[in-house]
């Protein structure tokens, strides 16, 4: 019985593996692509800023930022953990929070490292703050809370230098126009963030009419 010969036995060497190596590509690259999703098509990417910690790349697809919102914790001391415990204690419309209302946390030196900056899972996970008191700038506002209670006393030189870092990076990278650096008093009748919190100097140098320190 004479056993019908493949194609690929008369071609010469070089021919199959032609043939047979874009094939293996094109089947390998199918099947190792990852899935493209509605949402990864609507959402940016997160941006990654040469220079800036891993910690402020977010790890989501990007929510439009259009503002980003200043507070003090008026506390003389605390931490991303005890406010998230203390914040998912509250309840709000008969609903709990999901944890700390923040996206960024700069310490004082009791409870956090002096100026260190903490991102929350809120910032990790792109989800919306509950800092503001207004749903448009819960929705669209970064929140950046610095430990410490700046009716008595103004933040540290180390927490200044950490907040400028953090507001032109995130400035930067998500586009926030030069007018989007508020603190909370102006949405919301509080004397948050502050009676000595430098407001009116970061928001001239924000929108570049002052050179950063």
């Amino acid at each position: 019985m004479t056993i019908p010969q493949s194609p690929f036995s008369r071609r010469p060497a070089w021919s199959v593996a032609a043939i047979g190596l874009p094939l293996a590509i094109l089947i390998g690259g199918c099947l190792g692509s990852p899935r493209v999703t509605s949402d990864s098509i609507n959402r940016p990417a997160p941006t990654a800023v040469a220079g800036f910690p891993a910690s402020w790349q977010p790890a989501k697809p990007l929510r439009k930022w259009k503002s980003i919102v200043l507070h003090h914790t008026a506390t003389e001391a605390g931490s991303v953990k005890s406010i998230h415990a203390a914040h998912r204690k509250r309840i709000t419309n008969g609903k709990p929070w999901l944890g700390i209302g923040y996206h960024f946390v700069i310490g004082n030196g009791k409870g956090m490292a002096d100026g260190a900056v903490e991102a929350t899972f809120r910032w990790r996970d792109q989800l919306h703050g509950a800092h503001a008191g207004k749903q448009a700038q819960n929705q669209h506002g970064i929140g950046i809370a610095l430990i410490g209670h700046f009716d008595k006393q103004p933040p540290s030189p180390a927490q200044l230098a950490s907040l400028r870092r953090l507001v032109f990076h995130l400035k930067t990278a998500h586009a926030i126009p030069t007018t989007g650096l508020i603190g909370h008093g102006e949405i919301k009748k509080t004397a948050c963030p502050g009676k000595l919190f430098p407001l009116a100097t970061l928001k001239k140098e924000f929108a570049g009419k002052m050179p950063t320190r």
